[in-house]
C-alpha cells in the first residue's frame, strides 16, 4: 500500500516536441503530471489539512485510519441507528480534521485489539483502552510473562473503575474488599477484569472466600447477567458505570457503590514500528485541545472530570 510517486522531470523530459508545439504540449503535460501526482500521493499536493503531510505515506494513500474498537461500549463508543458514535468517534473525527483523513471503526471483541494492531488489520486500537505499563510492554496481566509485541499510546482521557450493582440491592458492597466470597461480571480483557482477578487473589489470602468472576466479550453482556440477578455486582471504567446507570430501565437498574479506583489514562494504542503514525496523532490531539473542539466533545458526553489538558506518549504506570 506504499504510495508511488513519479517525478515531473522524468516525464516531460521523456516527452520532446516540436519548438512550435513546445507551449500547448508543455502545458498539457504540466496537467496530466499533476493529476499523476496527486494519484500517486493520496492527493498530498491539495490537502489543506496541517497535518496531512505528517502521517504515513500510505495512509495519505488511502485516507483513511483503520481503527480496532470494541463498539458495544457506551458512552465511549456504540452504534445508534446503525451510525457510530460516541466520546471515542467524535474525538476521533476531530483528529480527522487536522490530519486529512477519516478514522473508520472496526468493531471488534476488546480482547483482540490489540493482536488485530499487531497484525495490521487495523492501524490503531481506540476502544477506551486503558494505558499501563503492562500493555506497553506486551507483557499477560496474568502470568506477568512477555506475550507479544507491545504497543505506544497517545493518551486522550483518564478515567478510574466503578462498582455498580442492582438499585437497591447492594448487598453491601461498597469497596472492592466487600466482592470476597460474591460474584462479580465483568467485560474480558480489561482493566475491571484484571482488578477482579488481583482481589480475588487477595480475598483467598484473607481467607475471605475468592471472587466469583463470570466475563463476558463486551460490557452489554456483563450488564444484562446483572439485571437478571446473575451476579451481585459489575464493573466497568467509569464514564461507562455512570451511563449505564442512569440509561438502564430508566435509571431504574443500576447504582454506583462506592469510589472510582485506578484512575488512569485512556490510549490510542499504536504499534511501536509506526512512530510516524503515532507523533502525529500526538500533535492531532495537541491541536484540538488548543483549539478547544476537545473540550466541547468531553463536555457533550458529561465527562469533564477525565480530560486532559495535554497530549501525551505512554503516561500510564
Amino acid at each position: 500500500m506504499t504510495a508511488s510517486f513519479t517525478p515531473r522531470g522524468a516525464t516531460l523530459k521523456s516527452r520532446m516536441a516540436p519548438v512550435g508545439a513546445i507551449a500547448v504540449v508543455g502545458a498539457l503535460l504540466l496537467t496530466g503530471c499533476g493529476d499523476q501526482t496527486d494519484k500517486a500521493t493520496g492527493g498530498s499536493n491539495t490537502n489543506s489539512a496541517p497535518l496531512f503531510n505528517q502521517l504515513p505515506k500510505e495512509i495519505q494513500s488511502a485516507k483513511v485510519i483503520k481503527v480496532g474498537s470494541d463498539i458495544n461500549y457506551p458512552p465511549v463508543e456504540f452504534k445508534k441507528n446503525g451510525k457510530v458514535m460516541g466520546i471515542d468517534p467524535d474525538i476521533a473525527d476531530a483528529l480527522g480534521k487536522q490530519l486529512g483523513v477519516k478514522f473508520e471503526f472496526n468493531n471488534a471483541t476488546f480482547d483482540t485489539l490489540l493482536s488485530g494492531l499487531r497484525s495490521k488489520r487495523y492501524d490503531i486500537a481506540m476502544s477506551a483502552m486503558t494505558d499501563n505499563k503492562g500493555r506497553q510492554e506486551g507483557v499477560d496481566p496474568d502470568t506477568g510473562k512477555k506475550a507479544g509485541e507491545g504497543v505506544d499510546f497517545v493518551d486522550y482521557f483518564t478515567a478510574g473503575v466503578s462498582i455498580y450493582t442492582k438499585k437497591g440491592d447492594t448487598k453491601g458492597i461498597k469497596t472492592w474488599d466487600d466482592l470476597c466470597g460474591k460474584k462479580i461480571v465483568v467485560q474480558r480483557g480489561t482493566v475491571s477484569h484484571d482488578l477482579a482477578k488481583a482481589q480475588s487473589k487477595t480475598c483467598l489470602k484473607d481467607n475471605k472466600g475468592k471472587i466469583g468472576i463470570e466475563a463476558f466479550g463486551n460490557d452489554t453482556e456483563a450488564q444484562t447477567r446483572l439485571r437478571g440477578g446473575g451476579a451481585a455486582a459489575g464493573a466497568s471504567d467509569f464514564p461507562v458505570a455512570a451511563y449505564a446507570v442512569k440509561t438502564s430501565g430508566g435509571g431504574k437498574d443500576f447504582e454506583l457503590v462506592g469510589e472510582q479506583v485506578e484512575a488512569a489514562p485512556y490510549g490510542i494504542a499504536v504499534s511501536k514500528k509506526n512512530t510516524q503514525l503515532r507523533d502525529a496523532l500526538k500533535q492531532a490531539l495537541a491541536l484540538i485541545i488548543a483549539n478547544g473542539e476537545y473540550d466541547k466533545i468531553i463536555a457533550k458526553w458529561g465527562v469533564k472530570d477525565g480530560a486532559v489538558t495535554k497530549a501525551i506518549i505512554n503516561g500510564g504506570k
